[in-house]
């Protein structure tokens, strides 16, 4: 008898869109998985990419000018990129990786992209991010989720650049304060730079306008701290990670790109842990 047909497909050649700290990272980790053959950049970064990729690499300033289609997409530079390139990835018929699942509060750019997947036969996947608990979330939601609730806390420097700073001086707090409550959809829309975990809450969740978030500017922490409850048919759990930026970015979550390398691996292991 002959072995039976592997179901995961290598990812022989993948476009990387951006050339920021989570695209390096997966540059240096990818491994045997994926073989990174071409970069989408914006104009002027190319000595940057060249840095990060080599110079193998082919690099380009659009999707449509990529000179062959890859096996997939990753996304690793965040929203503006998903709204630029995200659609006529998906219409091609490439799978897309995105870490940018803030993005798709916004419910028309959602629209257009699930649409542009339907008819490209493709898949948009939102990696797990700076976060866990995704698996059991979105497992508990199909017996039912009575509540979900997401609490971003972050030291007041997290915060800087942010609407936080139009309701607190950041500067000179000296306890925990709430900046932010309402929902996920609105954690996303105000704070794109700072509430993809909310979002990705949100997605495997109930859903952006059900899902109740909390966003704090605590001195008292030095990490990023974000918290999951949840009560539904599954019963109840609580889930807390204080995550670590990367070396050199603090605006860039280390587990948001070790989640990207765990995708691209996840494509051939022998055995993959969802």
């Amino acid at each position: 008898m002959s072995p039976s047909r592997r179901r995961s497909i290598p990812l022989e050649q993948i476009a990387v869109i951006g050339c920021g700290a989570v695209a390096s990272y997966a540059a240096k980790h990818l491994g045997d998985s994926a073989r990174i053959s071409i970069a989408v950049i914006e104009p002027g970064w190319e000595d940057r990419a060249r840095e990060v990729f080599g110079g193998e690499v082919v690099l380009v300033n659009s999707v449509g000018d990529m000179p062959e289609l890859p096996d997939a997409v990753f996304d690793c530079a965040g929203h503006g990129a998903l709204r630029q390139h995200g659609e006529q990835v998906l219409r091609s018929g490439i799978d897309l990786i995105s870490v940018s699942s803030g993005a798709l509060a916004d419910q028309v750019l959602f629209d257009d992209l699930m649409s542009a997947a339907q008819d490209g036969g493709a898949q948009l996947k939102v990696v797990s991010g700076a976060i866990g608990a995704l698996d059991a979330l979105s497992a508990a939601r199909i017996g039912g989720l009575d509540s979900v609730v997401y609490r971003g806390r972050k030291p007041p420097h997290g915060w800087v650049g942010s609407p936080a700073e139009d309701n607190l001086d950041l500067s000179n707090l000296t306890e925990p304060a709430v900046h932010f409550s309402g929902s996920a959809r609105d954690a996303a829309l105000q704070y794109p730079k700072n509430a993809n975990v909310a979002a990705s809450v949100a997605l495997a969740g109930i859903g952006f306008d059900e899902t109740s978030a909390e966003l704090i500017a605590d001195p008292g922490v030095s990490e990023n701290i974000h918290e999951v409850i949840a009560e539904g048919a599954f019963g109840h759990f609580e889930f807390r990670i204080s995550g670590r930026p990367l070396p050199g970015n603090p605006k860039s979550s280390a587990l948001t790109a070790m989640s990207v390398v765990r995708e691209s691996r996840n494509s051939v292991a022998p055995l993959s842990i969802r």
